[in-house]
């Protein structure tokens, strides 16, 4: 099978498995998607849903955050790791939310990434769950899958991005990275599926 039968047949799976793609992170618009997202980096997003409901009790928009003692937001955040820089990055990203963009949340990829803590991933996530624009955020599950699938060499995030994106359609790209991430946690995860056990490596090898 090619590569690019392989993708085709991925995509067609994923569709069937999970022809819904619900926003694992709890949000109610941009910014507090924005801060969802920031505070997944090496946490579950299970821990950031225990966590948000408090930090979103004491400000859900970037003017009252701005004025939240960065220690206040630290000792809120601290269950989800890297405290410090993440409540730091909180605060300083929801003043430039105030002072340059009018407290909105810009829809643009550059200007995301040009906040404190919000890295190329993060800035796909929220141009794709909070304003539609095709994105395809690549984790280290996404990375992990598409290698074993060899969809990708594999040699980092930023290479298995660009193969996924010449892969698989445009319009699937919102959808099918979450449908990627549903099909790992549930199916194949790193220690339990070695390429030859899950539904989707079988039938990817047994047709390569």
């Amino acid at each position: 099978m090619l590569k690019q039968q392989r993708a085709d047949h991925v995509l067609r799976r994923l569709q069937e498995l999970y022809p819904e793609t619900p926003i694992p992170l709890d949000h109610k618009d941009a910014y507090t998607l924005l801060i969802a997202v920031l505070l997944s980096a090496q946490c579950t997003d299970v821990r950031v849903n225990q966590v948000t409901p408090a930090l979103f009790a004491l400000a859900d928009n970037p003017r009252d955050m701005m004025h939240v003692p960065v220690q206040e937001i630290q000792a809120i955040i601290r269950p989800c790791g890297l405290s410090p820089r993440k409540s730091a990055a909180i605060s300083e990203l929801s003043r430039i939310l105030v002072e340059k963009y009018d407290g909105q949340v810009p829809a643009d990829f550059a200007a995301l990434e040009e906040l404190p803590g919000v890295g190329h991933k993060t800035a796909s996530v929220v141009m794709a769950q909070a304003f539609g624009v095709p994105a395809f955020p690549v984790d280290t599950h996404i990375h992990r899958l598409a290698t074993r699938w060899k969809l990708t060499s594999g040699k980092n995030v930023v290479q298995t991005e660009r193969d996924l994106k010449k892969l698989f359609p445009r319009e699937s790209w919102n959808r099918l990275h979450l449908q990627i991430i549903f099909y790992g946690r549930e199916h194949c995860p790193a220690r339990s599926c070695d390429g030859k056990h899950c539904l989707l490596c079988r039938e990817l090898f047994a047709k390569t």
